[in-house]
């Protein structure tokens, strides 16, 4: 079996994957752009990193009603999202899973005024009741009786952070060639976790607390000077054609009851509390 033939054919099907979500966002933008233009009110679109997506819905939601105003979420890999809205030049907020994108892309332009409205942290996620005894301590991932999962750092905030901590203690290509799959994205890891797919996987510690996942999931937490809590900047995009609408939502989602939203959620709140 020619071992280096697959490891190839599996990297160009992530490719191929990337490109086709990439696409698939930018038509949900253009949909969303050509109904908003149809419509009597206005629109904001937020690129939401899908970790974020419950809370940020219920916060659109909540600010809906105090505005006449349509909320939108395109959501996905922070970094294919970013690469969409890049393209489409269309949409109004950036929300990605941690703050090396505003770090990366300040420079280009696209990414204005932001508020930290929380904190995302890196945990292991396993099958509730943790059958296998897993510790919170990612060199667990390389036990030789455990199949395992990681995110992909090209493609989401949870691969990027994974990657940073697993180089953090000089582990990530062991692991990497240890997993039995890169995944896209936190609710992949998940999904893949609950079908029984994997042992155990690196995971945003908030997701463990989802409804539908603190029924079959539990958090093993890490040492929080190795997986340290990233900030979740809302960014304005400088193209957005609704700034003072937008810059209204960004307050409120860091305001006291978005804030309320977040810990509801599993998520830090920009106090660094839950």
């Amino acid at each position: 079996m020619d071992y280096h033939f697959f490891r190839r054919l599996a990297a160009g099907c992530r490719r191929q994957l990337r490109a086709v979500r990439a696409a698939l966002a930018l038509l949900v933008i253009v949909a969303s752009a050509t109904a908003s233009a149809q419509g009597g009110r206005p629109e904001l679109l937020l690129y939401c990193g899908i970790t974020m997506v419950r809370p940020m819905s219920e916060i659109a939601q909540a600010f809906e009603k105090r505005e006449n105003v349509r909320i939108t979420l395109t959501q996905g890999g922070s970094e294919d999202l970013y690469q969409a809205a890049k393209k489409a030049g269309i949409g109004d907020l950036y929300l990605p899973g941690e703050p090396s994108y505003r770090d990366k892309y300040l420079h280009e332009g696209l990414l204005g005024e932001f508020e930290l409205v929380g904190y995302n942290q890196l945990a292991i996620l396993v099958a509730k009741g943790n059958p296998k005894n897993v510790k919170g301590d990612p060199r667990e991932l390389l036990r030789k009786d455990l199949v395992v999962s990681i995110g992909n750092a090209n493609s989401g905030s949870v691969g990027k952070e994974s990657k940073d901590v697993l180089d953090e203690i000089r582990i990530y290509q062991k692991v990497v060639a240890a997993a039995a799959f890169l995944a896209p994205d936190s609710r992949g890891l998940n999904n893949a976790l609950k079908k029984g797919e994997v042992d155990a996987v690196l995971n945003w510690r908030a997701t463990g607390f989802f409804a539908d996942n603190i029924g079959a999931l539990d958090v093993v937490d890490l040492d929080a000077k190795l997986a340290r809590p990233q900030a979740l900047l809302l960014n304005l995009l400088t193209f957005s054609r609704n700034k003072e609408i937008a810059r209204r939502f960004i307050a409120f989602s860091a305001g006291e009851e978005g804030q309320a939203i977040f810990r509801k959620h599993g998520f830090l709140d920009k106090r660094n509390k839950r």
